[in-house]
């Protein structure tokens, strides 16, 4: 089940609102003695989270599938850059040596024990995950906070935002689960812009700089693949280094996008790697104004990635 953007709350006691992670969505599943970590496009990541696998092998109960979001913190904040040093990495000591430590939040709860729970209502679900698990790290609880008319969603969007946190997602109380759907009974609610684009080529890199200078982006239309702009900040040398490996094994004689624009710097490489970009403000002309980048996404398939609009509160 996804959320909408949305630019403002919706306020009332049908609301519940949570906080909004900086992680990678992952759902869970057991079957006895087997754990599997899966992204929304079906990828296994069981092997990058081993502490994770370990702590729900150890749960009470041997069958259950859970919604929930991986995270590293930045402080008082989850940081998907942080996040980002554990890309890529299944061996044990390697992802000791990364030294990022990461929790698993519990959100939501499809199944337990050979049993569907996503035709209950949300307060129902999330009551029997609290009661079904035993929340020590790296596991967690995301809990919630009751709506009402008086605001309350406003003023938590507003304390997330001092806090440096994303934003938060608003959920209605009495919602089903949708699996993979996108659904205006789950709202998500941004301090910051982000939004996830596809890299379909990159210019050449100047001064000290190695690899690449910048990203070039866009997102899918019903025409084909939209250009939205050059990121050219937010990298570091590692960074740097990653997507040069990976760019220049996908390059390409053409653009792929309907509206590339004309320029001799361009390398053109294939669309099917999924970044990640924090920006200010979309232009009218459909342009990332300030964009930075912020990380590849291997859980989203280059085909699903749309603007994101905000859906307008009601």
């Amino acid at each position: 089940m996804l959320a909408t953007p949305a630019e403002r709350p919706i306020e009332g006691e049908h609301w519940v609102y949570e906080r909004k992670l900086d992680g990678i969505r992952l759902i869970a599943v057991r079957n006895r003695e087997t754990v599997r970590l899966f992204t929304r496009n079906g990828h296994d990541r069981s092997a990058a989270y081993p502490e994770v696998v370990e702590a729900l092998v150890g749960q009470r109960h041997d069958r259950f599938v859970a919604d929930a979001e991986v995270v590293a913190f930045d402080g008082d904040a989850t940081s998907f850059a942080r996040l980002q040093r554990r890309s890529g990495l299944s061996d044990p000591a390697r992802i000791r040596h990364s030294g990022v430590g990461v929790f698993l939040y519990l959100f939501d709860l499809m199944h337990l024990e050979g049993h569907s729970c996503i035709d209950l209502a949300l307060r129902d679900r999330t009551k029997l995950l609290s009661e079904a698990f035993d929340f020590d790290d790296p596991l967690r609880l995301s809990e919630h906070l009751n709506g009402d008319d008086s605001g309350t969603g406003r003023r938590l969007l507003a304390d997330a935002c001092d806090r440096g946190w994303e934003g938060l997602i608003a959920k209605r109380a009495d919602s089903r689960y949708r699996p993979g759907r996108r659904s205006p009974d789950w709202l998500k609610l941004k301090c910051v812009a982000r939004q996830e684009l596809v890299i379909g080529g990159f210019t050449a890199p100047k001064g000290t700089r190695m690899g690449l200078g910048a990203l070039l982006v866009g997102h899918m239309t019903d025409e084909g693949l939209a250009y939205a702009g050059r990121v050219g900040t937010g990298f570091d040398d590692a960074t740097l280094h990653r997507l040069w490996s990976l760019l220049k094994a996908r390059k390409r004689s053409t653009s792929p996008f309907v509206d590339a624009p004309e320029r001799s710097d361009v390398t053109w490489t294939d669309p099917d790697l999924v970044c990640e970009v924090g920006f200010t403000e979309w232009t009218s002309a459909g342009r990332l104004r300030h964009p930075r980048f912020l990380g590849l996404r291997d859980d989203k398939a280059p085909g699903e990635v749309m603007r994101e609009l905000p859906a307008s509160a009601r």
